[in-house]
């Protein structure tokens, strides 16, 4: 059996549905029910992230905690239990939000990546990893939170953690040593990165002025001289590379930290003129590419920092105080000390925590990595392998690869993946644990207190092994897991891959995933990669669609703190999941959408409205002919050539949308439905057929071919619609059709017989010439009412004289002649006869009449007695064109009076009966 393999990505189980989680659900499901149409076998498995410190630092607010010695006080296994309970308290709200959206899934079966399948998937990839010579302990300067207790990994901060900020921008003077007077004028804006600065950097060639303030001397670079507001004179200049070797004086020689050290200038290639000096602040145990150049430069590292951000000892007065709150103090100190050269408002987007939004510092920490070396490469082949929607997803994911540095995978947190490290503290010795049962079978210590628990902390740090260098007892790391690794193991671990390798094989590599693209380039397409490449050694999933980023209604992003995130119910109640299905469905995935209910009601009005108006037109006058379908469809009469070319059109339109959907493009298929309703069925077909039903239709062969197509057009366009809005498609199909689900039913096919492009572009063409039509009267101020007695068309002659007699009662015209030459024009012969300016009356009292049987809110079959206004020229078009007017309004008396009035008819006329005219 045909399978359809879909990879869920998990939703974040922490807080209610935002509407934006609306819009990846919409297609992860649009999806599903398309393929499910088609007839093919699907597993419809939802997720939920389940693990990490987006749940953590909820619980902590729940409890009112303010550190980790607070969870640490309250107790790990009751902290762990709370964010388990928040996890599935919080799935259960997030299932019932999905089932409003219309999202059909197998929640019974959903997969939750706390689940001790997933936590032990991963320890086997980890194990691998081990095997392959990838997992170690590195020391590094990482971003921090303080807050948090923990390091961010390099995707984390890529990808969410930045905010516009403004800080202070701090121009200090560094003394040359051996220079009396003379300062490098250096610029920062983190201040307390000061007290451990070890080395100043320049750019090698670049151009550096000694420029005289005052009694001072001070070295900046020529290009930001202007910019640092300095107007002295200019008394030398050297390149950078003559700088290199010169010594200074520390801003903080006291000290203990600083004492022994070397301080000098280097040269860096990270030295730009954007901004500052030209001469950067260089402290390699606070900065990134600080520590990156001490380690190549050989230069001296201070740490400064411990996990809370206050500073270790040595660092005098500020020890065991927040680098944050001392900051103030650091500068009054530096003006103190007469170093401080000026200050300045300076905003930068600068990096937080993503969870929590604390601001975050860079600390020199030892955390666990996986080397990315050697998967660097395979994972950029199986990039290329893959389809990528939008097509600039590749490239993205090819330069994020190409840039990447090692996988920085450990938090030292509690709510997350145990990682199964156990490394000796006598020999060093590293044994990583691949499964449950190797755990058990090396265990020495705590099995007994393990046993029946999942994989978290603390009752697996219970557990202890024997080394296997050294035979010391062997404690588990404390260290939590990246949450990464938990979302990016599920295409092994959801479906069996450890257990039953033939099941898991079936539906594995997995067909199509979606996400949003802002951020999972960098975490869980990098991670499927990634974890694909050990353990399979091919791409995990063969189409991805990415797309943008939700916004509010002026296209700003949404956030709680800003007051414009909006939740789920609120929005699915305020314009309904159909219309905010659509809403997505039809948008570019490539943009970002803004989103809001004034452009939900434009989508209502432009798309929904006219839908349900078509549908109801039919169903209003197939009741009032007692019209029903016949199980299979039998034309009982001759297709008018509206017919032929709608269905026509209705078969492209199938085949469009199939082929669309087929290469995962649901904004086309969804456009160009709405086009077909929109502008084909309602403004062409619809208005063009109205005459063929209803009282006052005469044919009856000719009603029942209209009824027949009408009802193959609705239930096929309702399949067609089923994928994108679920709850209005099915609506309208149990009353069309019924016995069963809409979503049940098979996905429309091409019935190849009925499509005649030659007639779709004819029609095509005609329809432009009715426009130059339409414009031709509106510009020369002449009503579609009025009648004209020839038109002239050059540059279009049909093929049949059907679209000549269709045109003709389009634009209202007695005669018709075409010239196929030529560019395409219309003229209008609009001299009025006496016979035209009386049916141009005729169809004005029509419009009148129907503007009062609306008014009255007369019902389709109501028959009525008319007066109108007695003048000559209504009298002239009563006499002539009474038969008319009687059949479009109904009226079986039109008696000429004072006013336009009318009243229902208390009897119908008897056949050969004479109505008064």
């Amino acid at each position: 059996m045909k399978r359809f393999r879909f990879l869920d990505g998990p939703i974040t189980a922490n807080n209610p549905m935002g509407v934006h989680h609306a819009w990846g659900r919409t297609y992860k499901d649009l999806f599903q029910r398309y393929k499910n149409m088609q007839g093919f076998r699907q597993r419809f498995q939802n997720g939920f992230d389940a693990q990490g410190l987006w749940v953590e630092v909820e619980v902590e607010k729940e409890l009112g905690f303010k550190s980790k010695k607070d969870i640490e006080k309250y107790g790990i296994g009751k902290f762990v239990q709370k964010c388990k309970e928040r996890v599935f308290k919080y799935a259960k709200i997030q299932i019932e939000q999905s089932k409003r959206l219309g999202y059909f899934m197998d929640w019974a079966n959903s997969y939750y990546t706390l689940s001790d399948e997933n936590n032990y998937t991963i320890w086997h990839f980890l194990k691998k990893c081990h095997e392959k010579g990838w997992i170690y302990e590195g020391r590094d300067v990482v971003p921090w939170c303080v807050r948090c207790g923990t390091a961010l990994s390099e995707h984390e901060i890529a990808t969410e953690g930045y905010k516009e900020i403004t800080h202070l921008g701090v121009f200090l003077k560094f003394p040359v040593t051996g220079k009396p007077g003379t300062y490098f004028l250096v610029w920062t804006t983190t201040p307390w990165t000061l007290p451990a600065n070890t080395s100043l950097a320049v750019g090698e060639d670049l151009h550096y002025l000694f420029v005289k303030e005052g009694e001072d001397i001070l070295i900046i670079v020529k290009e930001r001289v202007s910019a640092s507001g300095l107007r002295g004179e200019i008394v030398g200049e050297v390149l950078g590379k003559d700088l290199v070797g010169w010594k200074f004086e520390p801003l903080f020689p006291e000290l203990f930290a600083q004492q022994g050290i070397n301080h000098e200038v280097v040269t860096a290639n990270f030295v730009t003129l954007d901004e500052g000096t030209g001469i950067v602040h260089i402290a390699p145990g606070s900065g990134k590419e600080d520590y990156a150049l001490a380690k190549e430069k050989n230069l001296p590292v201070l740490a400064s920092l411990d996990e809370e951000g206050k500073f270790l000892e040595g660092f005098g007065k500020y020890s065991g105080r927040s680098a944050f709150t001392v900051a103030p103090e650091i500068l009054e100190d530096l003006k103190v000390r007469g170093v401080l050269f000026k200050t300045e408002k300076y905003s930068h987007r600068y990096p937080v925590c993503w969870r929590c939004g604390t601001e975050l510092v860079f600390r020199l920490v030892d955390e666990w990595y996986i080397s990315m070396g050697a998967l660097r490469s395979r994972m950029m082949q199986i990039t290329k392998t893959i389809n990528w929607i939008p097509s600039f997803g590749e490239e993205r994911e090819l330069d994020w690869l190409r840039n990447m540095g090692d996988w920085l995978i450990s938090k030292k947190r509690y709510w997350g993946l145990a990682l199964p490290f156990f490394k000796c503290s006598s020999c060093g010795n590293l044994e990583v644990i691949g499964s449950k049962e190797e755990l058990k079978e090396k265990a020495v210590v705590g099995w007994d207190k393990f046993k029946g628990h999942s994989p978290h902390r603390p009752w697996v740090d219970e557990v202890k092994i024997k080394c296997s260098r050294c035979g010391g007892n062997v404690s588990r790391i404390k260290d939590v897991g990246n949450p990464w690794l938990d979302a990016g193991i599920v295409p092994f671990s959801t479906v069996s891959y450890l257990t039953d390798k033939s099941y898991w094989k079936q539906w594995f590599p997995f067909d199509f995933i979606t996400e949003s693209f802002p951020g999972q380039f960098r975490n869980w397409f990098y991670s499927l990669l990634a974890m694909a490449v050990v353990l399979s050694d091919t791409a995990p999933f063969k189409n991805v669609l990415g797309h943008a980023s939700v916004c509010d209604v002026c296209g700003g992003e949404m956030h709680k703190s800003l007051g414009n995130a909006i939740e789920f119910n609120e929005g699915a109640e305020k314009m309904g999941a159909d219309v905010m299905r659509w809403l997505y469905a039809t948008h570019d995935p490539a943009t970002n959408v803004n989103f809001g209910y004034g452009p939900a009601e434009i989508i209502k009005r432009r798309f929904f409205l006219i839908l349900w108006n078509v549908y109801r037109f039919f169903v209003d006058y197939a009741l009032v002919d007692g019209w029903k379908p016949s199980k299979k469809l039998v034309r009982s009469g001759k297709l008018t050539v509206l017919d032929r070319w709608i269905l026509s059109k209705l078969n492209s339109l199938v085949r469009l949308v199939t082929e669309s959907l087929d290469r995962y493009d649901p904004s086309t298929a969804a456009s160009a439905i709405e086009r077909f309703v929109v502008d084909d069925l309602s403004q062409w077909y619809l208005r063009r057929s109205r005459a063929r039903v209803g009282p006052t239709a005469e044919e009856i062969k000719d009603k029942e071919v209209f009824y027949q197509t009408m009802h193959e057009i609705l239930q096929t366009i309702v399949r067609l619609l089923a994928p994108f809005v679920p709850f209005v498609s099915e609506e309208i199909y149990q009353n069309l059709v019924g016995g069963g689900s809409i979503h049940l039913s098979n996905w429309p096919v091409v019935h190849k017989e009925l499509v005649n492009v030659r007639l779709e572009e004819e029609m095509g063409k005609l329809r432009q010439v009715v426009e130059l039509g339409h414009s031709f009267r509106k510009t020369g101020g002449f009503p579609l009412r009025r009648p004209f007695s020839k038109l002239s068309v050059s540059g279009f002659k049909p093929s049949s004289k059907e679209l000549s007699v269709l045109l003709a009662e389009e634009l209202n015209v007695k005669s018709i002649s075409f010239d196929s030459r030529g560019s395409l024009k219309v003229n209008f012969e609009t001299k009025l006869t006496s016979e035209l300016s009386a049916e141009y009356a005729a169809r004005e009292l029509i419009r009148a009449i129907q503007d009062l049987r609306k008014k009255e809110d007369l019902q389709l079959t109501d028959r009525i007695q008319v007066t109108y206004p007695d003048s000559p020229d209504n009298k002239l078009a009563v006499a002539m064109f009474s038969g008319l007017i009687r059949r479009e309004t109904l009226a079986v008396e039109l008696e000429p009076g004072e006013n336009i009035a009318l009243r229902r008819a208390r009897f119908l006329p008897r056949k050969g009966r004479v109505v008064k005219s």
